[in-house]
């Protein structure tokens, strides 16, 4: 309940503009910080819509105090009149205030929905928080558009509500303040029992959805290797566990609820008895006796929504802890001076990448230069580091000690942007993102150059492919899936990467699989690149890969072998072969 109150205050607080905004803020708060008049306006609705629930009660005061006294017909229809218009105003300032808070909520979500998702995008080292953390935004919005957030802005006029029944008689006044200290208890065993609970059942939740969201992706192994039943076992083993501890973590707050709701109930009937015995007395009046117990129903209110909401409320919590920590580990990217579009000149120095304090390197001691218009194959068996080199030089890994250098400058100091143009990349694994072909091989371009469009089609020798689909350049892919084989998505991927003329080309394991149709467009356009005075770098352990390459480089255990001509390269490799044959065929002679 403490952490309750504290989060009331500072929305309070932020109502009112006192809020100090510093630098010290973490990217959620300056965005709550952006519209914090919506929560200004929402808070003067709420003083405002509290002060008109005195409506109900004062009309019940008047009609057994006086119009049934007086027996004037006159004064009970001048009442109606006025009480109407009371709660008519009242509906609109209550409607407008759920209408403030739930915009609130939703510009929130919309000032950090982009960096959200470009965290989860670039942030993958954050694999406990980022898969969630779209659904931890959502969450908050959904908690200013719920009966929550009303609910915890009436919650602090319950002393109001409590001292006008003192007004009436001291004794009801204590009885109400007794039932509203009960009920706070009552909220705050709730919040002990049920927030490591709701946690509990988040986090199963999310569990489910990961594995879920992974045999989607993986749907065809699953068919073809006879994995569906034993992965729909591990699946529901998934979904009954977290629809276990969600199941305790309502029980649990509908216990807290429900009971809430009927000790409300009571205390009003107590409250009311405790009012007719007075009135008994002649202490009080009937009208007294009933507006004391409207007045402590109304008291009450919020404290029981709020038991009744814990869930989302918890919930909520928990989302903004996850959502603020991810964005405070997340650095704002570095403002840098526009390089102008480098030549195809790549340097890398001593390229070292460790996964951590006394790891064994990935890659150890890396050299080697490219010149425009020249090719370096770089090969070696799986595992060897190919694809930690291709990544260093996208600046996809961060090198340990070394430096990989483009047209002379450092990678890093190109925006992701301006490096993602320099540089086309195809990837080991040719993944499409859902859009149509032209989209794809546009980069995901919101409006895409047909003509740049074509023509990396057509240098990847991808056209005729393209135009062979049902849709032609305008067929969708949706998650990957469009009944393309993987020969021809790397022939598409590979448009891509050409597209925008890339001063530097980086090829992973680029014809894996190619028949021979697409190894020869693969080729050509290697040889392109190369007329154009552009550089490529492929990785591959595959001979066909390196017909078009000036130069290979032999990698082994995240370290450099051999650096040469390919001829040369290729004749030592051969040598060494030999070598071996013949030492080990001597042996077996003897």
């Amino acid at each position: 309940m403490g952490k309750l109150r504290a989060s009331s205050a500072f929305w309070i607080a932020e109502c009112l503009g006192l809020a100090v905004r510093d630098s010290s803020l973490s990217p959620l708060q300056h965005a709550l910080h952006a519209s914090r008049h919506f929560l200004l306006f929402a808070f003067i609705f709420s003083v405002l819509v509290n002060i008109l629930m005195l409506t109900g009660p004062l009309f019940m005061l008047q009609v057994y105090d006086r119009v049934l006294g007086s027996r004037s017909e006159e004064t009970l229809v001048a009442l109606l009149v006025l009480v109407l218009g009371l709660y008519t105003l009242m509906w609109l300032l209550d409607f407008s205030r759920s209408r403030l808070l739930a915009r609130f909520g939703a510009r929130l979500q919309t000032a950090l929905d982009d960096r959200v998702f470009e965290t989860q995008l670039t942030q993958p080292k954050h694999t406990s928080r980022s898969p969630s953390a779209s659904r931890d935004l959502e969450a908050i919005q959904g908690y200013y558009a719920s009966p929550a957030m009303p609910a915890i802005m009436d919650a602090p006029f319950t002393p109001f509500f409590i001292a006008v029944i003192f007004i009436f008689h001291p004794w009801l006044g204590w009885f109400a303040l007794a039932g509203g200290l009960i009920l706070i208890a009552i909220t705050t065993v709730n919040q002990l029992f049920s927030s490591k609970r709701v946690a509990d059942a988040q986090q199963m939740t999310e569990a489910a959805h990961r594995f879920a969201d992974n045999a989607r992706r993986a749907s065809e192994l699953i068919r073809s290797q006879g994995m569906l039943r034993p992965v729909t076992a591990r699946f529901m083993k998934h979904r009954v566990a977290a629809l276990t501890d969600n199941m305790n973590a309502v029980d649990w707050t509908g216990a807290f609820s429900t009971f809430t709701k009927a000790f409300r109930l009571s205390l009003q009937s107590l409250v009311l008895a405790l009012g007719a015995w007075l009135v008994l007395r002649g202490e009080i009046t009937a009208g007294a006796m009933i507006a004391a117990s409207i007045l402590l129903g109304r008291a009450l209110a919020p404290i029981e929504q709020i038991i009744g909401r814990w869930p989302q409320v918890a919930r909520a919590r928990q989302a903004r802890a996850a959502l603020t920590a991810l964005l405070d580990e997340t650095q704002d990217p570095v403002a840098r001076t526009r390089l102008p579009k480098p030549e195809g000149r790549l340097e890398a120095k001593g390229i070292t990448v460790t996964t951590g304090p006394g790891a064994p390197p990935i890659l150890y001691n890396v050299s080697f230069a490219i010149e425009p218009g020249e090719a370096l194959g770089v090969i070696g068996r799986s595992g060897s580091g190919k694809t930690t080199i291709a990544k260093s030089i996208l600046g996809l890994v961060e090198a340990n000690i070394g430096e990989v250098r483009l047209g002379g400058a450092l990678i890093g100091h190109y925006s992701a942007e301006d490096l993602g143009s320099y540089v086309g990349y195809l990837p080991q694994d040719p993944m499409l993102i859902t859009g149509t072909i032209a989209e794809n091989i546009s980069r995901m371009a919101l409006e895409p150059d047909s003509d740049a469009v074509v023509t990396a089609a057509q240098k990847a020798k991808a056209h005729e492919l393209i135009l062979s689909l049902p849709d032609g350049y305008e067929t969708r892919v949706e998650d990957n899936q469009i009944g393309l084989s993987g020969g021809q998505r790397q022939r598409i991927a590979l448009a891509r990467a050409l597209y925008g003329d890339p001063v530097l080309l980086v090829l992973d394991e680029p014809n894996s699989a190619l028949d021979q149709e697409g190894s020869e467009a693969l080729n050509a356009a290697i040889r392109t690149m190369k007329e154009e005075g552009r550089s490529v770098v492929i990785m591959t352990h595959r001979p066909v890969a390196i017909s078009e390459c000036d130069r290979l480089m032999v990698v082994e255990n995240g370290q450099v072998k051999a650096l040469g001509p390919r001829d040369e390269i290729i004749k030592s490799m051969m040598k060494n072969a030999s070598d071996i044959q013949r030492a080990v065929g001597g042996g077996s002679a003897k």
